[in-house]
């Protein structure tokens, strides 16, 4: 109800303030319909079961990728944050709480339930994060690469099916994904720069990280 009184109250000021050869312009009631009117900041209301089930699919996984990314890096700053790589961590850290937080808003706002299995990723991730980062700076560094390669990855699947259903619709939420996964890609480029590739046994490393990481993606989408 207050939504629907704010956006009769700005088409209201739009009718005093505006003459009717612009009032009257296409273009100015497009935004009036699709933008001073929008009832919903990040999500449409979903318009049959698949379309939500495909939503509820997508935003619990992405919210889980970031809940995971969090447990890794506070594993991360519990061995080295006293370390000169602490802020540097620290400031991905940040980002990925940044992330989580936006996640938890839109879980809460439409009904979306968290995976069940969030219990074993914290877990996990904590413990992903503290054993690679007692190998030194480049190991912790060789985790963040695996780890944000396949979280971009992910990312970017996402952004093309959403591109190949309905961009417009989509609008939000597509600017939402590439933000972040913007994030993740200067997060791996980051990893890559403080010698992450110079642990010893980095590719075996990074690979058995992203099977776990293509692991918990493929299960938190359906749990």
């Amino acid at each position: 109800m207050q939504r629907a009184a704010k956006c009769a109250l700005r088409l209201d000021l739009s009718r005093a303030f505006c003459p009717s050869s612009v009032r009257n312009c296409p273009a100015i009631n497009k935004v009036n319909d699709t933008v001073l009117c929008r009832r919903y900041s990040v999500l449409p209301p979903p318009r049959d079961k698949e379309e939500k089930a495909m939503l509820d699919s997508m935003l619990r996984v992405d919210h889980a990728g970031e809940y995971g990314a969090n447990r890794i890096y506070a594993g991360q700053m519990a061995v080295l944050g006293r370390t000169q790589t602490g802020p540097l961590i620290q400031h991905m850290w940040d980002q990925e709480k940044m992330h989580l937080e936006k996640f938890d808003e839109i879980l809460g706002e439409h009904r979306v339930r968290p995976t069940l299995l969030l219990p074993l990723w914290n877990i996990a991730g904590f413990a992903l994060g503290a054993c690679t980062a007692l190998l030194g700076k480049e190991g912790a560094m060789a985790c963040t690469v695996a780890v944000e390669e396949s979280i971009s990855e992910h990312y970017n699947s996402q952004i093309r099916t959403l591109m190949e259903t309905d961009p417009e619709r989509y609008t939000e939420l597509l600017q939402l994904i590439k933000e972040f996964r913007d994030d993740e890609i200067e997060h791996h480029d980051t990893g890559l720069e403080h010698d992450a590739e110079s642990v010893p046994g980095y590719f075996l490393l990074k690979t058995a990280i992203q099977a776990g990481c293509k692991a918990a993606i493929y299960i938190s989408q359906r749990i």
